[in-house]
Parts: structure tokens; sequence; C-alpha cells
């Protein structure tokens, strides 16, 4: 794991690759606690039994939820100790190429992209490529935008 002190070591290490995250199991469990934190139960989400006449055999977690996982990928990876604050400022991009069965288990590969000069500070993209074990596409690909205050 990587440890950043200054903006200048962020900045140093812009468009390298950071690490990749240890293995995550997405069980129906957590597919259905997130289902009920965004009232999302469409039924290839939280139906096992209509699930295994759908698309995919089973339930997949939701889109979003796979998306959700990058601020636990970002601590498995690196630490941001920087003097200042830190912001969630965004996304430039985000794609889901594959869907994430029941019982999956996902890991992220994670790098830093541009670091961008900002008056307060450095704008940092940190991008995920989120993998299915065994499964060539991946589930999540995604560029988050992070503000690092000075």
């Amino acid at each position: 794991m990587r440890t950043f002190t200054t903006l200048d070591e962020v900045a140093a290490a812009a468009n390298t690759e950071i690490g990749t995250t240890e293995w995550l199991s997405i069980d129906q469990e957590r597919i259905n606690l997130f289902a009920d934190a965004t009232n999302d139960h469409q039924w290839i989400h939280v139906d096992p039994e209509r699930s295994q006449d759908g698309p995919f055999g089973a339930t997949i977690a939701h889109g979003f939820l796979t998306l959700s996982l990058l601020p636990h990928f970002n601590e498995e990876s690196f630490v941001l100790d920087t003097p200042g604050a830190r912001l969630n400022y965004g996304l430039n991009k985000v794609r889901f190429p594959h869907p994430v069965p029941v019982d999956a288990r996902l890991r992220s590969h994670v790098s830093f992209g541009d670091v961008t000069d900002l008056a307060t500070g450095k704008q940092l993209v940190i991008k995920h490529t989120v993998e299915i074990e065994g499964v060539e596409k991946p589930a999540c690909v995604a560029e988050l935008v992070v503000l690092l205050l000075s």
C-alpha cells in the first residue's frame, strides 16, 4: 500500500499504476442491503427464484453497488495523508461492461490519472478497473475525481 503525505508526492504519481486490491465477495445479503438503501428492488437484483429464468441465470449486483465500492478499493490500495481536506468532485467516465453475478468476487486495479494544479490544491483522477474473478470483461471501469485541498 502506498502512502502519500504531500501534494507533490501525489503529483509525482500522476499517470502511474498504484496497485491491485484484495478480492471482495458480493453476496445476496450485500445486494439486498444496497437495494434497501437505494429503493431499487428490481427482480434481477433481489429475487433469486425469478432470476434463475432471467437473462443472467441468477441475481446480479446493481451497477451502482459496484461503483459505490470505489472508496473501499481506494482504501485498500493507497492512503492520502495530505494536509488538507479531500472532497469527491465527481466522475469523468463510468461504464459497466459485464454484470456482477451473485457470489462473485471483485477486485480493482487502481491507477492515478492526471493531477491538475488548482488555486486551492490539486485535482486527482483515480482510475479503477473492477475485475470479476474468472471473467474476461471488467465489471466497472471508472474515473473518480477528487479535490485535494492545501
